[in-house]
Formats: structure tokens, C-alpha cells, sequence
């Protein structure tokens, strides 16, 4: 069964507003590495709308600042199915993907126990969901030495049943002293 990890960019007070601070090449390649090992990214709509056509139009271009966010861009544009669940989107013209608005639970299930590589999830709305239903089966945190105060925070709406113990299976430091922590359940 294929594995769902959850991987994003925080500051050291939670926020992941994508705007509140740049991942350098490091990090880049770190995530790059990442897509690698899946052949399914899962988002909610505005992640989505983030993501693409950005990367895949980055990807195309060679238009990054630099080798490791064009590699990132390369290795993004080399998966092969991005799923979208979003409620008001209808349809997408971009060929990997495909837009669910059906039962949530039931298509992450679909999805894990399809063949290939792993599912990579990311954003904060449908990430929330997804473990108020205890789907995620890794989480990778790389927590940027910053304070921002403001911005959106990673677990804000997030409703858990129970409190979620996690055992920590690998740390890493970058040289910017962001810190990597994985995490599974």
C-alpha cells in the first residue's frame, strides 16, 4: 500500500504562508528529492492554484533563479498525476490532472492502495481533513529559523479527535538552520 506524507515549510511560530519566507537551494533540492519518490500529489484548490501552471511553466522554461529551483521545478512537472479535491472547481486544463469532489475518505483510500510510488500531500485546508481522518502516514516539517507573527498557521483549523503521538524517524539540519524533522505515526 502506497504511503500519504505530508510535507511542508513552516516558520518556528507555525505559520506556512508561502510568503512569509523563501526556501533556499538546500531546501529546494531536499523537496526536489522528495517528488521524486512519489508518482501522486494531492492538494486542495488553492495549493493547487499555487503550484500550477507556476512549476510546470517553470519546469518548461528554465526560468529559476537557480539549478536547484529549476531541478525543483523538473521534478514536479515529472509526476504523473496530480489529484485536486476541491467542492468549486469543476475542470482543469492540465493534463495530469484530475479534479474529485467526492467522499474524501474514500478516494485517499482508492489512491493508497493504487500501484507506483508514494502520495505526496501538501497545503493546509485539505491536510487538515485528511487527518482528522488518521490518513497521513508521514510528515516531513522543515522549520525555517524564523519568527513571523503574522500569517496563516498550519493547524489552525484542524478538529482531531484525539491527540496524535508521532515518533520522529529522521531530523536533519540545512545550512540555513532549517531543521527537516520526519515524523511518522
Amino acid at each position: 500500500m502506497k504511503k500519504i506524507i505530508f510535507a511542508i515549510n513552516v516558520t518556528l511560530d507555525g505559520c506556512c504562508d508561502h510568503t512569509k519566507g523563501m526556501a533556499d537551494d538546500e531546501i529546494h533540492e531536499y523537496f526536489a528529492d522528495l517528488l521524486r519518490q512519489v508518482d501522486v500529489l494531492i492538494y486542495g484548490r488553492k495549493t493547487y492554484e499555487l503550484m500550477v501552471p507556476f512549476w510546470p511553466d517553470m519546469a518548461k522554461n528554465h526560468s529559476g533563479q537557480t539549478n536547484a529551483i529549476n531541478d525543483f521545478a523538473r521534478a514536479f512537472d515529472a509526476v504523473s498525476k496530480i489529484v485536486v479535491f476541491s467542492r468549486s472547481l469543476e475542470k482543469i486544463d492540465h493534463s495530469k490532472t484530475t479534479v474529485v469532489n467526492t467522499n474524501l475518505r474514500e478516494e485517499i483510500l482508492k489512491l493508497k492502495q493504487g500501484e507506483g510510488k508514494n502520495i505526496l500531500l501538501g497545503g493546509v485546508d485539505l491536510t487538515s481533513q485528511i487527518i482528522e481522518l488518521d490518513l497521513i502516514d508521514e510528515y516531513h516539517f522543515v522549520v525555517q529559523p524564523l519568527i513571523v507573527g503574522k500569517g496563516r498557521r498550519l493547524w489552525d483549523r484542524a478538529d482531531l479527535p484525539e491527540r496524535l503521538q508521532l515518533k520522529l524517524i529522521e531530523s536533519r539540519v540545512f545550512k540555513s538552520g532549517a531543521i527537516m524533522l520526519r515524523y511518522t505515526k
